[in-house]
């Protein structure tokens, strides 16, 4: 749960700093987040949180 929402907040963040920046306007990012919304209600949603959380554990292993 921490980790989805962690993904959350950072991709709303991106998301804000891409419309600011006039990278993507507000009709795409629109499409992009329902697109989002949608895709979590669909039968490849726990592949896809599968395979989010086998990359932050992978990426929890590096040691610096």
């Amino acid at each position: 749960m921490a980790i989805s929402l962690s993904v959350v907040v950072l991709l709303a963040v991106i998301l804000v700093v891409m419309i600011r920046g006039g990278s993507i306007k507000a009709g795409p990012a629109l499409v992009a987040v329902l697109f989002g919304f949608f895709l979590a209600s669909t039968g490849m949603a726990p592949s896809i949180n599968r395979f989010m959380n086998s990359i932050a554990d992978m990426v929890n292993q590096i040691n610096f």
